[in-house]
């Protein structure tokens, strides 16, 4: 069945690095723009980054341009989010999800499959 599959979280000092992956199977990951999504304890779901298909990036929010980077590994399925100097703010479930179409969006609805998502936690 169509998966995607999110691994690389966990507790990091401010300050620190995480590189989380996402790894999808049973559908042709060239074809489809992947997004990151993140949603922090009583906060709305928001869309942090997407590569398009033709390996363009996105940055969603402001804050973390400059400090996130997505980039995608067609060959290995992989689409990953390396972050560095994270924040407090940082913290969140994190979501990988297959875009609707060919372009990238931040928009939850135009996306159909979602992984099951990876806790960041930054705290001293």
């Amino acid at each position: 069945q169509v998966q995607l599959v999110e691994s690389g979280g966990g507790l990091v000092q401010p300050g620190g690095s995480l590189r989380l992956s996402c790894t999808v199977s049973e559908f042709t990951l060239a074809s489809y723009p992947i997004s990151w999504f993140r949603q922090a304890p009583g906060k709305e779901r928001e869309g942090v980054s997407c590569t398009s298909t033709s390996g363009g990036r996105t940055y969603f929010v402001d804050s973390v341009k400059g400090r996130f980077t997505i980039s995608r590994d067609n060959a290995k399925n992989t689409v990953y989010l390396q972050m560095n100097g994270l924040k407090p703010e940082d913290t969140a479930v994190y979501y990988c999800a297959r875009g609707i179409g060919r372009r990238c969006s931040s928009a939850t609805s135009l996306h159909d499959v979602w992984g099951q998502g990876t806790q960041v936690t930054v705290s001293a």
